[in-house]
């Protein structure tokens, strides 16, 4: 067994363990998450998230093992790492390549973070729209997360197969985040609706699965009659598992922006995603407050999108990780910002 497989397999053993805890202990009974309990939820995967920058930062070389000159300059050179190795100094270019590692890791972080914030935006509407009770918000969205983890390793580890096999494929993402972020932008006003009744996953599994009229408590399936069915509940999981997918197409190229390391790209994801669902307690009723949120999203992916399609000119030109995340960090400020000093006026509806 590689020592990646190592490293990886004792970091998904620890979300295992993470989740495991989360619905057997702190959410066997179906309630309505406060905003306290969100908070402080948030604030333990954040601080994780952290954490894991911080062991990036000491130990990062672990992951591929690296333990001479040699070994460190060809994961550099295979992962496309935005760094020079000075000369045959070994320890100060293993300090150089962790600070890097870390500094990918917490970039990627932040860009998947931010945009999982549009995620929340379609969770609230289909909650809404499928008059899910509140106390089943968590339940629905633990599984849809955890769906979520498998096809982000799949996106993942694909994405980073075919950027090392061809490496066109980054002009491509570039042009296609441009693309997405303009459409995004052009879109930013507009009132999204969901109809449950001729949503496309609806209609889908309408073909193939008896579906039950009405809710069941927490269950995904009811038996009746002999017959299996579907509750709307698990339809509620389908249509959030589809509408990642369809934010996958965006958040995870936008990571290989940052890094080419499929590990690093996948571990800031995770992280991402297992903070959302907390995060989503925490924005649901505040969401609607920050309305400049998608322009700033828009321009992110713009800005990535860019980034990739001029990455080589960037790094003649000395642009770095570093640099990348200021300006990140700046887009999402300024559309914070600026929702709370110009609120959104509601004009009155006749």
């Amino acid at each position: 067994m590689s020592h990646e497989m190592i490293f990886f397999g004792g970091f998904t053993l620890f979300i295992v363990l993470m989740l495991a805890l989360d619905l057997g202990v702190f959410n066997k009974k179906d309630h309505k998450v406060s905003f306290k309990q969100a908070a402080v939820m948030s604030a333990i995967w954040v601080s994780f998230a952290i954490g894991f920058y911080f062991f990036l930062k000491t130990e990062g070389h672990e992951l591929h093992n690296i333990h001479n000159q040699a070994h460190l300059a060809q994961v550099v050179k295979d992962h496309q790492h935005n760094i020079t190795l000075n000369g045959a100094n070994f320890s100060e270019n293993l300090k150089k390549y962790n600070d890097n590692l870390g500094l990918e890791f917490i970039t990627g972080y932040v860009i998947e973070y931010a945009l999982s914030v549009d995620n929340i935006f379609v969770m609230v509407l289909i909650f809404s729209a499928f008059g899910v009770a509140e106390k089943y918000y968590h339940r629905v969205l633990f599984w849809g997360i955890l769906g979520a983890v498998v096809m982000r390793f799949i996106f993942i580890f694909v994405g980073a197969t075919l950027i090392s096999k061809f490496g066109w494929i980054l002009y491509v993402f570039g042009a296609f985040l441009i693309y997405s972020g303009f459409m995004m932008f052009k879109a930013k006003d507009e009132e999204e609706q969901i109809d449950p009744e001729n949503h496309k996953v609806v209609k889908f599994a309408s073909r193939f699965f008896p579906i039950h009229p009405e809710y069941v408590g927490h269950d995904f399936f009811h038996r009746k009659n002999g017959k299996l069915y579907l509750t709307p509940l698990f339809l509620v999981l389908l249509v959030i598992e589809f509408s990642d997918v369809i934010f996958a197409v965006d958040s995870i190229p936008a990571i290989f922006a940052v890094t080419k390391d499929p590990y690093i790209v996948f571990f800031s994801n995770i992280f991402a995603i297992l903070g959302l669902r907390s995060m989503f307690f925490l924005l649901v009723n505040v969401i609607h407050k920050f309305h400049y949120l998608k322009t700033g999203l828009a321009i992110l992916l713009m800005f990535i999108g860019f980034k990739m399609l001029t990455h080589h000119y960037l790094k003649l030109w000395g642009f770095t990780t570093m640099h990348s995340l200021f300006i990140i960090l700046a887009i999402l400020t300024v559309s914070i910002v600026a929702s709370l000093l110009f609120p959104k006026k509601h004009v009155p509806k006749h």
